[in-house]
């Protein structure tokens, strides 16, 4: 095991399998049905993808407006972040242990890795969002949304924890809405609801009747 884990590196080889765990993680999720990625972001506030809620800053505050410069998913924004410190940790030590014989110690490694880290994060965190397929976040007021058909995306939605829905807007763009199913519903994932209501960010559906359903099926090609 030393002969791996050189003097000082032990935190680096840390972000680099939890990347790894990470990605075992979103992995799984979406074979099951889901998005460990989605579920992060709304249980963390973060819903750059989702309608803006303007009365809430979500917990992460200013510091990950500055950082996630991009707008991505938390779950891809921490990838970003832990390779770029394991990266920058490794080339450290490397060029100190060259230089000197010894590696540096682990606590100046580790805030010259977290230093180079945080503007690589910013950069690749914009440059990422613009080459993966995202959501349109054009602002559109909460009522726009009532009376649209969508897709359970993260389900099934009942009274509990929220899912997701996917609707088209009147400008056929594509948005993520949390939802809940309406009192006395259960929707399972995939199927097509109707937004009934909505406060907050947070809105309700009903299973799409089978007029609209049928219309909607039309307009969109099947």
């Amino acid at each position: 095991m030393d002969g791996v884990v050189q003097p000082g590196t032990a935190p680096f080889w840390i972000a680099l399998l939890t990347v790894a765990g990470l990605g075992i993680v979103e992995l799984v999720s979406v074979l099951l049905g889901g998005s460990a990625s989605g579920l992060i972001d709304d249980g963390l506030g973060h819903h750059g993808h989702h309608v803006p809620d303007h009365s809430e800053a979500g917990l992460l505050g200013g510091w990950m407006s500055w950082l996630n410069a991009g707008g991505v998913p938390i779950l891809v924004l921490a990838v970003i972040l832990l390779s770029a410190f394991a990266a920058a940790g490794f080339a450290i030590q490397a060029m100190w242990t060259n230089m000197t014989g010894g590696p540096m110690p682990l606590f100046a490694a580790m805030t010259g890795a977290v230093a180079a880290a945080i503007p690589v994060t910013r950069w690749g965190s914009n440059g990422i969002s613009k080459i993966i397929p995202r959501d349109e976040t054009s602002v559109v007021e909460q009522a726009d949304f009532i009376g649209l058909i969508g897709i359970v995306t993260l389900g099934p939605l009942d009274q509990g924890n929220p899912g997701t829905v996917r609707v088209k807007d009147l400008h056929d763009n594509i948005h993520t809405l949390r939802a809940c199913a309406a009192p006395g519903h259960v929707i399972q994932t995939g199927a097509q609801v109707l937004i009934v209501d909505g406060a907050k960010g947070l809105f309700q559906a009903i299973p799409a009747p089978p007029e609209l359903d049928n219309s909607h099926t039309e307009n969109h090609g099947g």
